[in-house]
């Protein structure tokens, strides 16, 4: 089965101070200046997806085509010259450039009092490092995207909380977190034997905020050779850091295969299972599972995996109440690794605020060795077509935290742990459950499997935890693939999620 590899570079820019002549993003250009309205983007949408789709590259500058990752490092947003640096307004932006990677150049423009103008990359909102110093000595450079700062954490440095950048990746992190999985504006053809699409933001329109606004709106355009989409995204930063999504996309052709919010993040090991690990880390992963709140309202948590071979999993069949990527190990403790601290790393929580319809919440897990690939996709994929030439409509909030705030409180798995039995004929599955209290006395196991048999169901009370621990064996009987469920109950009600498992052969 064909492998697909996502593979998201991890960048991060420093912040170089320069002299106080230095002029701002927004007078770096004295740009033409025309109206913006709220259907300027869904308008300019429709007419892109009437034309014939033109790809946006690199040209004429074979020098940022060809930059390597350390050359590409040397290019600096210079924070003296961000947009509103000097001006009473609780956000800034740093442009980034094009080159590397990022191959698609974008425009971005400002919107002030219902006029917008494109803003460019003078030489003077970068600095450059000696890898490139005299290869890109006072040239305007081609636009990647941007990256928004405001006071997060401190009233005195101006943090980094959301960065548009790559195809239509984003990401963002709330207070005291950092940078770890990413979101999408629009999966197409995900793990599918004909090729995945990316679609890409081309330009965007940062709407200039007010003195006192506690957040930042942003529109982007999305084209690609399927659709086009107006995309309005307004971001609270904070505890959490919100972002409601509003989007309208044009279908040039049938879409029977699209991902809606996107979320791609990376899984390499934990303690679940460890025989093709060597490495002193305890774990490591930006998410470490999928959660999902049925229609119905049940609790979902499949733990992550990194397979040995291409995945692909499907839950419920119409739209969740919410669904997202976690991170719930948040303990140094958990990866003993102090420089990554992936302990810091965001969930990503969806909440659908329009009608999705029905479809299922797709999990594909890709087989990787190396933390630097992004190997974990989830997004919901509406089990319907959007015929082509007819605008289609949605919504979501996306709130980047540490843990994802769902009431009324149900007992979470906080740990997965399998090996085989001393025979070697079956498999020993430990969940380790908190928030279900200390004792079993009243407590059922309710498990089970799609084939297959298990045997030996035990409850006992965990005092490493001071929770619940449960375990079975698995008798696949000769199966290659067995899904399996399991959830505590108390006089027949669940107390705990739903734990989810997929044991494979392989």
């Amino acid at each position: 089965m064909r492998r697909y590899w996502l593979l998201m570079l991890v960048v991060t820019f420093s912040c170089v101070a320069g002299a106080a002549s230095i002029k701002p993003a927004a007078e770096s250009a004295r740009a033409q200046r025309y109206k913006f309205t709220p259907s300027t983007v869904v308008d300019l949408a429709k007419r892109t997806a009437a034309a014939a789709y033109v790809p946006r590259r690199l040209e004429g500058n074979a020098a940022l085509q060809q930059l390597s990752y350390d050359q590409y490092r040397d290019i600096r947003s210079r924070s003296d010259a961000a947009l509103w640096r000097n001006e009473q307004v609780p956000f800034r932006v740093e442009l980034l450039p094009a080159g590397f990677l990022f191959q698609t150049p974008v425009k971005v423009s400002v919107v002030e009092s219902g006029m917008a103008r494109d803003l460019t990359g003078s030489p003077n909102l970068f600095s450059l490092g000696p890898h490139v110093a005299r290869l890109l000595a006072n040239q305007t450079l081609p636009l990647s995207g941007f990256r928004l700062r405001t006071l997060l954490n401190s009233r005195s440095v101006w943090d980094e909380f959301a960065v548009f950048q790559g195809a239509t990746y984003f990401r963002a992190v709330p207070r005291g977190g950092l940078y770890g999985l990413s979101a999408r504006g629009l999966a197409i053809r995900t793990a599918h034997p004909s090729g995945e699409e990316f679609p890409a933001f081309t330009q965007f329109w940062i709407e200039r905020p007010g003195a006192n606004s506690s957040g930042i709106v942003v529109h982007a355009l999305l084209d690609s050779p399927s659709v086009t989409g107006a995309y309005r995204f307004s971001i609270q930063p904070g505890t959490e850091t919100i972002m409601d999504v509003e989007m309208t996309l044009f279908p040039r052709v049938d879409l029977d295969n699209i991902g809606l919010a996107p979320l791609t993040s990376m899984f390499l090991f934990d303690e679940s299972e460890r025989t093709r690990i060597d490495d002193f880390r305890d774990e490591v992963h930006d998410s470490d599972g999928l959660q999902v709140v049925t229609a119905s309202g049940e609790r979902l948590w499949r733990p992550l995996r990194n397979p040995t071979e291409l995945q692909v999993s499907a839950f419920t069949a119409e739209a969740p109440r919410a669904f997202g990527l976690v991170q719930r190990s948040r303990r140094m403790s958990d990866y003993r690794d102090f420089e990554a601290r992936y302990e810091l790393r965001p969930s990503a929580w969806i909440e659908p605020t329009s009608d999705w319809g029905k479809g299922s919440v797709d999990l594909v897990e890709i087989p990787t060795e190396n933390e630097t690939n992004d190997n974990i996709v989830a997004f919901f994929r509406p089990h319907y077509t959007l015929p082509a030439g007819k605008p289609w409509h949605a919504s979501y909030r996306m709130r980047w935290n540490a843990t994802p705030r769902i009431t009324p409180s149900l007992g979470r798995a906080t740990a997965t742990r399998s090996g085989p039995t001393l025979d070697g004929k079956r498999r020993v599955f430990v969940v380790d459950f908190a928030g279900v209290g200390r004792t079993i006395e009243g407590l059922k196991l309710d498990v089970g499997a799609s084939t297959g048999k298990l045997h030996h169901l035990v409850l006992q009370p965990n005092p490493l935890t001071k929770g619940v621990r449960a375990s079975f064996e698995l008798d696949p009987a000769g199966s290659n693939l067995v899904e399996l469920r399991m959830r505590l109950l108390r006089a027949n009600r669940p107390i705990s999620e739903t734990w989810l498992y997929r044991w494979t052969a392989s």
